[in-house]
């Protein structure tokens, strides 16, 4: 089972090298004045509408100036029905800022600059990507960035090979707690955290994956990457998931789904121990979003996204083979040779 690392690290910097500027971005980068035009596709999350309130707000600050949401495409999941029976409502709501709808992602993609995938649905997350890839547009992918391990790779593989810039990330990452840790002003070298988040199961994903993300992405916000093991804790009602990390480090990640909700946790670092929460709202992803589209460069490298999602997909195998400690490198490979078989 403690298969070597050196092939999960190989696999998931492959997927950072050569990702440069693609025509569209570089086209931004000549005209910082130009107002670009962002699209939407899924219309099935409450983010849709969300971002689009801040972008479209006409005393909208500096920091978010430049980006308009002028066209969304509402199909998003095709059978959960928690997204599904949404997409009636959100159509409706962000009709009322000015965005067109329209019946097909080719259209939408003729419309704009930048794309923000929003589908709630990570199973469709790989098909949707491809066609914006496709057409040289650089685009923001929501969580789940997928709904296996085996498409966030792939994902990361088709951005780079048709060059267009790609990222993802939970709006919990840009908790401003979590940043002065992450940068190393607040408490110095990170020794190790442990974070909380609400774990709702979806039948059609990978545990984590749905909702889990949030705690587990607050978790690599602090910790960064280098995780080796991961082992899992299971009840009906709660998940523990311990990370052993290079350096002797543990990172814990404990997913909630009865009583008492939220988000945050502890870092313990060489100078002091701080909190990592609390949830910051959406503004400080938006920001980062709007920095992505106008400069063309990724703020979450695509080895740290990888990584965030190998690291669930462990702690789903730990739970299936009953808790045992399971290596990121196993569940690597695993999705690499389901790469090669599609």
């Amino acid at each position: 089972m403690l298969l070597k690392r050196r092939n999960f690290i190989k696999t998931a910097a492959a997927s950072t090298i050569g990702l440069g500027l693609s025509s569209q971005t570089l086209s931004i980068q000549n005209n910082p004045t130009k107002i670009l035009k962002a699209g939407i596709i899924g219309l099935d999350t409450s983010h849709s509408v969300a971002f689009t309130k801040v972008l479209n707000d006409p005393d909208v600050k500096d920091d978010l100036k430049g980006i308009k949401v002028v066209a969304a495409y509402p199909h998003g999941s095709k059978d959960i029905e928690s997204s599904v029976s949404r997409i009636p409502k959100y159509t409706e709501e962000i009709q009322a800022y000015g965005v067109e709808i329209v019946d097909s992602i080719e259209k939408l993609l003729n419309l704009v600059d930048v794309v923000l995938l929003e589908t709630n649905d990570g199973r469709r997350h790989l098909e949707q990507a491809m066609m914006v890839f496709k057409a040289a547009k650089p685009v923001f992918i929501d969580k789940p960035i997928a709904a296996s391990l085996s498409d966030t790779i792939a994902i990361f593989d088709a951005a780079e090979k048709y060059n267009v810039p790609v990222f993802s990330a939970s709006s919990l990452r840009y908790a401003k707690d979590a940043q002065a840790v992450r940068s190393g002003k607040k408490i110095g070298n990170v020794l190790g955290a442990d974070t909380y988040s609400p774990a709702h199961l979806e039948e059609t994903h990978p545990d984590f994956y749905w909702y889990g993300v949030h705690g587990v992405e607050l978790l690599y916000t602090v910790m960064k990457t280098g995780c080796k093991t991961v082992k899992r804790s299971h009840t009906k009602d709660m998940d523990v998931v311990v990370g052993h990390w290079d350096g002797g480090r543990i990172g814990t990640f404990r997913g909630m789904r009865k009583g008492k909700l939220d988000y945050g946790g502890t870092a313990y670092g060489e100078n002091a121990i701080s909190s990592v929460g609390p949830y910051d709202g959406y503004r400080p992803l938006v920001v980062e979003i709007v920095n992505f589209f106008k400069s063309g460069k990724p703020p979450v490298e695509a080895k740290e996204t990888i990584e965030i999602f190998a690291f669930m997909e462990a702690a789903d195998e730990s739970k299936r083979q009953g808790g045992i400690e399971i290596t990121l490198d196993y569940v690597m490979q695993k999705a690499m040779a389901g790469i090669k078989r599609n």
